[in-house]
């Protein structure tokens, strides 16, 4: 069959989902929707779309698509999924699910009463380099996962919307944490569960922009007694920065998938866009060579476009971003208490 696609929301995000569905057979966009026409607009001629509208609510009600995808901010995703479920459609919806773990049970729990099938739009747990690193987790080749540690880091959000907290529902913490506990579960497990965490945070330099926090770290501890540690920034120069570091007993596994590219550039002439929240495009630079496919865009596209196509559940689901939306609530709570507390689940 080919998967009829219908995308909500027409900025950065849903520029990488189509950038990642290039590549992919068997889907077709057939139109965009967006509150603001005209950005919808120079969206489907960029990508060749059919049709761009500002009506949602039309768009989700159309009979002739089989999947929607929610490239929308943080403050609208329960609207939109709980709408796209009681209208049968399954639904894609980005990171992270909510802005708190009452959001995305609502979320969660409106998809599963649908029947319709749900996917988390987690992009480092298909990421190339993660899925093969996994690929030596799972068949022993590091032995007993201990520990994992994650950095997640860039110079600060593109939309003002992202440096409310109100409206985000956290600082660099949720932006960029999300990430970073999805890919310690998907190293160390999902059958062993996240039971209590630790959680600094802070506003160390954008306090003209933001109410949240520009930096965190988080310690997680699972039920098996193995721990992950992730670093979060809005104040790191230098463009993007994805890191894991995966320790086991027999064996340790490095993934960085924005430094050590395999293309290194030097200009004094200025290379345009290089590299998401790049800051320079002069001196010596380090271009990924497909942004789309490096960050897990294209994976994860693949992935949700063959799961409609073999009506099968996707391996990232809205169950998936509820659960990092109760590690998050904890984490924020241990922020206030400045102690560790309990994932409630």
């Amino acid at each position: 069959m080919t998967v009829r696609i219908g995308l909500i929301g027409s900025g950065f995000v849903s520029n990488f989902y189509m950038s990642g569905l290039q590549n992919v057979a068997g889907y077709e966009a057939r139109v965009v929707a967006s509150p603001n026409l005209e950005h919808a607009q120079r969206f489907a001629d960029k990508w060749k779309i059919g049709k761009a509208t500002n009506n949602v609510e039309e768009t989700i009600l159309r009979k002739d698509l089989d999947l929607i995808v929610l490239g929308v901010p943080n403050y609208v995703h329960r609207e939109l999924a709980v709408a796209c479920a009681k209208a049968g459609k399954n639904v894609v919806c980005t990171k992270p699910l909510a802005r708190n773990r009452f959001e995305a049970k609502e979320m969660l729990d409106a998809v599963k009463a649908a029947g319709v099938l749900h996917g988390y739009a987690e992009t480092e747990v298909f990421s190339p380099s993660v899925m093969k690193a996994h690929e030596f987790v799972s068949s022993g080749k590091i032995g007993r996962v201990l520990m994992v540690r994650s950095r997640e880091a860039h110079s600060g959000p593109h939309e003002p919307w992202f440096w409310k907290k109100d409206l985000a529902g956290g600082g660099a913490l949720l932006d960029m944490g999300c990430h970073t506990i999805e890919a310690a579960r998907y190293f160390i497990g999902k059958e062993n569960p996240v039971v209590e965490v630790v959680a600094w945070g802070d506003r160390l330099f954008h306090h003209d922009k933001t109410d949240a926090e520009d930096n965190a770290v988080l310690l997680m501890k699972f039920e098996g007694g193995q721990s992950a540690v992730a670093e979060l920034s809005w104040t790191a120069r230098g463009g993007l920065d994805l890191r894991n570091e995966v320790y086991g007993t027999e064996g340790t596994i490095f993934t960085d998938v924005t430094r050590e590219t395999p293309l290194k550039v030097f200009t004094t002439r200025g290379a345009g866009y290089v590299v998401e929240k790049g800051d320079v495009d002069t001196g010596w630079l380090f271009p990924p060579i497909d942004e789309a496919w490096t960050y897990g865009y294209r994976e994860e596209m693949r992935h949700f476009v063959e799961c409609v196509e073999t009506n099968q559940m996707p391996r990232e689901t809205f169950e998936d971003g509820y659960v990092v939306s109760c590690i998050l609530d904890a984490a924020y709570k241990s922020m206030e208490t400045r102690r560790w507390e309990r994932v409630e689940y």
